[in-house]
């Protein structure tokens, strides 16, 4: 019997990860990636903001035996550091302990990993420098531009799937052929700065620690690299609302130099040439991307191609991953497709299911961003985290917080999102008249949480 063909658009995290699961299953796998190989030439990653490797991420790589690999590439994160005007700066941890962290790694050293491992299964023909321009569905075929030659050409591709990231040319054809598309564009923009090391080559801030210097409306955040440097990302408003410090206002030296060290003081020491890397940095953008359906036909849609996020809860790539995952779970279960006809089946039936769960993500990264530049450092959300560890110390394994939900287990997003607002409701109430958690009762509290959230933990998975 001949081997399933299937044709992958876009050779990025969740591409190559995809290709490889594929392989492992039987199927011959062309990839097409629009960029040069990034292991011979240095060329952008994508997107450039770190990537925060979680649980639902490594179960993902462990599934092609590279878990280890990948964790001994990345550095763990046990919590927060949040930075006040003063340069103070205080640990919010994300786990029960040190042993639930979250891991620290660049996008363009994991890309380069997973491309070895797809390569590797003798299964897999990456095509780089080579974009798709269009599909025709009625056909089953591809027109791609190839890069070095400026040539285009048709390819058959009667089972193909876009993984061809949120500006995906796959998806473009899709709406021509009536995909329906909500593409909301957050009003705030980022740009990336690297802080080098000591000048004795060590860490300038706590190592095991995502960094956040909130505002209120605007942040700045800082993730640590396995050289000792950070990767530090500003997140401002495009325009000005009167009252928030924008991009639109920070047009000279002499007003960025004023911002920076007026916000964000302990940080210029250590970047003196803070200035001139903020004038070089380009503004990106962020946005959220809901779409249906993520099929026609034996086509598909996976990754930011088909639910792209904001990076507020560190859950793109591992939503994407988890998406992958639950696609071959499927085939593990019903057997590879052997014609185009029955992928398109397969296809169907998957995303539906799935949808659901990346529109929870969606709002769940939305409302995080609220959280981590506007509350991590507020009274009272400090009070009811406060409160909540109190409760958890109390219930033990039973209880898990919202964040733990997320990170720390493959829970579904959706029953993580439904969970969470019911412990916001019960804290919210339980803190409402407190000052400081003496004044919280924390055995009504215990008992709310009690007979309110442990029936619903207890019914799922963990």
């Amino acid at each position: 019997m001949t081997a399933p063909k299937v044709t992958l658009f876009g050779g990025g995290p969740v591409g190559s990860l995809l290709a490889s699961l594929l392989a492992e299953r039987g199927c011959n796998v062309d990839l097409y990636e629009r960029r040069p190989d990034m292991r011979q030439q240095a060329v952008g990653a994508g997107r450039s903001i770190n990537l925060a490797v979680s649980v639902r991420g490594l179960d993902a790589l462990a599934r092609i035996g590279l878990d280890g690999a990948v964790l001994d590439c990345t550095v763990p994160m046990r919590g927060r550091c949040v930075h006040d005007l003063r340069g103070q700066c205080e640990l919010q941890r994300y786990g029960r302990s040190d042993g639930q962290v979250i891991h620290s790694m660049s996008r363009g050293g994991l890309n380069k990993i997973l491309l070895d491992r797809a390569e590797a299964t003798g299964r897999v023909r990456v095509h780089f420098g080579t974009r798709l321009e269009s599909y025709d569905f009625d056909r089953g075929t591809a027109r791609v531009a190839v890069e070095a030659s400026r040539e285009t050409r048709e390819i058959q591709a009667p089972v193909a799937i876009g993984t061809d990231g949120s500006a995906s040319a796959l998806r473009t054809s899709m709406q021509r052929a009536g995909l329906l598309q909500q593409m909301a564009p957050l009003d705030f923009g980022y740009k990336e700065l690297t802080l080098p090391t000591t000048p004795v080559g060590t860490f300038a801030f706590d190592a095991n620690a995502l960094h956040i210097w909130p505002r209120g409306r605007y942040m700045l955040i800082a993730l640590p690299n396995p050289d000792c440097t950070f990767t530090c990302t500003l997140f401002l408003p495009h325009q000005s609302d009167g009252r928030t410090p924008s991009f639109a206002d920070l047009q000279d030296d002499a007003a960025v130099a004023d911002f920076l060290r007026g916000q964000f003081g302990d940080v210029p020491p250590y970047m003196p040439d803070i200035v001139q890397k903020f004038a070089r940095a380009p503004i990106g953008h962020m946005a959220t991307l809901r779409c249906e359906p993520w099929s026609n036909g034996a086509t598909l849609l996976l990754g930011d191609a088909a639910h792209a996020i904001v990076p507020f809860f560190g859950q793109g790539m591992n939503a994407g991953f988890e998406s992958c995952v639950g696609l071959v779970e499927q085939l593990d279960r019903n057997g590879v497709p052997t014609s185009a006809l029955q992928w398109a089946e397969t296809f169907a039936e998957f995303w539906p299911a799935r949808k659901r769960e990346t529109d929870a993500i969606a709002d769940l990264a939305l409302e995080n961003f609220v959280e981590m530049r506007d509350k991590v450092a507020d009274p009272t959300h400090l009070l009811q985290r406060a409160a909540e560890l109190a409760v958890q110390a109390r219930l033990g394994e039973r209880y898990w917080t919202r964040y733990q939900l997320v990170s720390f287990s493959r829970v579904p997003y959706s029953e993580a999102l439904r969970i969470g607002r019911v412990q916001s409701r019960l804290l919210t109430d339980a803190c409402a008249n407190a000052q400081q958690l003496a004044g919280v009762d924390l055995d009504a509290l215990t008992a709310a949480m009690s007979a309110e959230v442990i029936p619903l933990l207890a019914a799922i998975s963990i």
